[in-house]
């Protein structure tokens, strides 16, 4: 059986769709494998990140704000974004090494709409497929049987968060991610102990 890879996604933007406005950082980081059981991965020893160059003019200042970097900088240093694109996709190939590359977030529904555009727009298509992406808002929800909108980290149980802290910082928070999707893999809650 071919297992599948989970690579941990993290992006930060400029505004809230891609097209319009911009991915202005993409981090991922492997949280594991699983072909009949999970095994969790050290989430800082694959990881990949890439600061990239805006695609419009257009941003949102508040959501630019949100990730620390500096736009003027992004403008003239950033990567190219088909470069970036051409390389994640690479890394991802090279690190799955066979196995089935799973896109991972959480929330997915954000992250993997700049990230599978990105994608299409500037290499013709997504290594992860196009539905190779997994919610970890939805694996928890449906593991502590609670509704999506109970399922924030401000309600989980403290032992599934991570410990590393959420900086907005994409590469630090897809790592971050990583522990907490592995936790909620490995975690086998009772039904007295569900939230």
């Amino acid at each position: 059986m071919r297992q599948d890879m989970y690579f941990s996604a993290d992006v930060e933007a400029d505004g809230p769709i891609p097209g319009p406005y911009s991915m202005v950082s993409v981090g991922l980081a492997v949280a594991g494998t699983r072909a009949h059981t999970f095994t969790r991965a050290d989430p800082t020893a694959a990881t990949f990140y890439r600061e990239l160059r805006p695609i419009s003019d257009d941003f949102v200042p508040e959501a630019m704000a949100v990730s620390g970097l500096d736009r003027d900088a992004l403008v003239r240093d950033g990567a190219d974004p088909a470069t970036a694109m051409r390389e994640l996709s690479e890394w991802v190939k090279e690190t799955a090494a066979g196995a089935k590359p799973i896109f991972v977030a959480y929330p997915a529904s954000f992250d993997w709409m700049f990230v599978y555009w990105y994608l299409i727009r500037f290499t013709g298509g997504s290594v992860f497929g196009h539905s190779g992406c997994l919610d970890v808002k939805t694996a928890y929800a449906i593991k502590a049987d609670v509704p999506v909108g109970k399922a924030v980290k401000g309600q989980m149980p403290r032992h599934l968060l991570s410990r590393r802290p959420h900086t907005h910082n994409a590469l630090d928070d897809a790592i971050e991610q990583a522990d907490l999707f592995a936790n909620v893999m490995e975690w086998q809650p009772q039904p007295e102990a569900r939230p």
